[in-house]
């Protein structure tokens, strides 16, 4: 399967200490939460910073910080998960800059840009925005100095970023967008958030609603970008996508795969291939039980595991309404997952009829692709980049004693 990517002293609390609090403590199984383990102080999390990272001090000290917030212990492991995705995805930069960036934004711009607008807001209204914002585009805030020129000069995605709500911002105030769409929501701030293609930001490259969904102080979308683009804001957020869900995962490396391609693929992944075993049917191991529309929401089209479940559980015996299924594949996302008659019914199933036992997880296979990158490239690619890294990261501190 592929999935496409768009370019892409903090504040405690009572929601966020409430789930550190049930995480750290309650021996769920999520791999990180080992409470008999020693932990590393500021000065030894700098030392398991690369050497050739400035301002190791400040990164480590931000990672304590974010750690302790959160609830999750400062053990080896989770310090060198940490520290490998930020060095993958940034090499420990705030604002990254990316090679080739403004010309990849013109061009998509340049060949993309009706069919952006026209899936974000619809044939009618999209298409006369689209003619509007390539108006604008050419010729604001003036012909010499244009918006498309100023495009083709960025070099971070926070330039870039900026950019697009600047632009936004001037169609808002100057085309009258409520009464061209005849909806208020679509005015100013709320049409360029919806229309902006930086979705990942920040040097952990989080999904802007994931931040949302999680957001650790008040404020605007535009002030959470920003917050996103700064070095703490940006750890907040990534640390927490990485570290902040429970799984029995017994090797990083899971949780790595699951960083790139969502949370729990690789568990589902291993369930997609048990399944597998017990069908004639070629399933997509990709860690996605169902469909999903862009904004994150299951579509009511069956999807292969889905329609694979039901054969399966009839020619079995298994008794599970069409009702029952899809409500449990809905846990998809979850730890709950696991305790569904769904699941519980496939591992069985699988045990009985190959004689092997259930295995928890395996890397999902999925491509991903987007502007900001060179060529497509594959979750085992990130995992196994990622999982070296942290290798790396514990062999340069292997000594330490703590």
């Amino acid at each position: 399967m592929k999935k496409t990517f768009a370019y892409s002293a903090s504040v405690r609390t009572i929601s966020v200490l409430a789930l550190s609090i049930s995480l750290a403590a309650c021996g769920n199984g999520s791999w990180w939460s080992k409470n008999d383990e020693p932990t590393l102080n500021a000065e030894q999390i700098r030392k398991a910073i690369p050497p050739r990272v400035q301002n190791r001090s400040s990164w480590a000290q931000d990672i304590y910080d974010i750690t302790d917030q959160l609830g999750i212990p400062q053990t080896k492991q989770n310090i060198c998960s940490i520290v490998a995705v930020i060095d993958q995805e940034s090499n420990f930069v705030a604002d990254p800059q990316v090679p080739g960036l403004g010309e990849k934004a013109v061009k998509e711009v340049q060949t993309r840009l009706d069919e952006k607008f026209k899936e974000k807001l619809g044939d009618g209204i999209g298409g006369t925005m689209a003619g509007y914002f390539e108006e604008v585009l050419k010729t604001q805030p003036s012909p010499d100095n244009n918006y498309l020129s100023q495009m083709r000069k960025v070099t971070t995605e926070r330039q870039l970023d900026e950019l697009y709500r600047e632009i936004f911002d001037y169609m808002s105030k100057h085309y009258h967008v409520s009464a061209l769409t005849g909806a208020a929501k679509l005015v100013g701030q709320d049409i360029g958030e919806k229309m902006n293609p930086i979705t990942t930001l920040g040097s952990m490259q989080v999904h802007i609603g994931y931040a949302k969904a999680h957001k650790r102080q008040g404020g605007s979308i535009a002030e959470l970008r920003s917050d996103m683009y700064t070095q703490y804001g940006g750890m907040y957020y990534g640390i927490h996508r990485l570290m902040m869900y429970p799984a029995d995962y017994d090797k990083p490396i899971y949780r790595f795969a699951d960083y790139n391609s969502g949370r729990y693929s690789s568990r589902n992944a291993a369930f997609q291939s048990m399944l597998n075993d017990l069908t004639e049917a070629e399933l997509s191991l990709d860690g996605d039980l169902l469909l999903y529309d862009k904004d994150g929401s299951p579509r009511s089209a069956k999807s292969e595991s889905e329609r694979e479940l039901l054969k399966v559980f009839s020619a079995n015996n298994v008794i599970l309404t069409p009702r029952q299924i899809r409500a449990d594949l809905k846990k998809e996302k979850d730890q709950d997952f696991e305790d569904t008659a769904t699941y519980r019914a496939v591992t069985k199933l699988y045990k009985e009829k190959t004689g092997k036992e259930p295995f928890y997880a395996m890397m999902p296979e999925v491509v991903i692709s987007g502007p900001k990158l060179s060529r497509e490239y594959n979750t085992n690619w990130f995992a196994s980049r990622v999982n070296g890294r942290y290798q790396t990261c514990m062999n340069r501190i292997k000594h330490l004693k703590i």
